[in-house]
């Protein structure tokens, strides 16, 4: 990265950590996957009973084959033929799992949290349950405030998550969100996280890289 642009970059994820930890999360800042899996490693402890969100940065920086191969009570909801309703009970234990694991559609540089979901499975355990909420993001996550993060996940993050899952919306079809009422859409669930009660239940990780939506 150009030096400057790396300059730039950094000032913008130091005002976001200081954001977040102003609103009682934790926030830390790896270079790469290899530094992010020694930094779960640490964070989660062994034998421990641990759930996921639908998350295409966890598949990129190799998250879930750690999980997998750990040593982890992993409640893989991606493990192949699962079933519908074997997919939903991990949904449930995912509430009392130790450690809850996904990305976020966007961060704002003062801490703020913004997601989108389809069915509540991913923001749920975000906003309750779990002893410790793990978010792993790029640096392409972060914004500049709400109106932006709104911005970014319903005109660029939601549209490419759609057509990711094959549904037949007018974003997969116009590139774009109309905020339509298709029984199909994925924006269901609008959900901004401001704060904590337990300090640092929830902690964000941000990689120098891009990554996901």
């Amino acid at each position: 990265m150009e030096k400057n642009v790396a300059w730039y970059m950094e000032k913008k994820v130091e005002r976001t950590i200081e954001g977040l930890r102003k609103r009682n999360m934790e926030g830390y800042i790896v270079n790469d996957e290899v530094e992010l899996i020694e930094l779960l490693a640490k964070l989660i402890p062994q034998n421990s009973i641990v759930g996921v969100g639908d998350s295409m940065t966890l598949f990129e920086t190799g998250v879930i084959d750690f999980l997998r191969k750990g040593n982890f009570n992993f409640l893989d909801k991606y493990r192949e033929g699962i079933t519908s309703e074997e997919k939903r009970e991990i949904y449930i234990k995912n509430f009392s799992a130790d450690t809850f694991m996904c990305s976020t559609n966007a961060l704002t540089e003062s801490g703020e949290l913004y997601n989108i979901d389809g069915n509540g499975s991913r923001v749920a355990p975000m906003l309750y349950g779990p002893r410790q909420v793990i978010l792993v993001a790029g640096v392409n996550k972060i914004v500049r405030d709400i109106e932006e993060a709104e911005k970014r996940v319903r005109q660029y993050a939601a549209p490419i998550d759609a057509k990711r899952l094959g549904k037949d919306t007018p974003c997969t079809a116009l590139g774009y969100c109309m905020d339509c009422k298709s029984p199909n859409r994925i924006c269901n669930d609008f959900v901004v996280i401001r704060g904590q009660f337990i300090k640092g239940r929830i902690k964000v990780i941000i990689v120098r890289k891009q990554l996901g939506y």
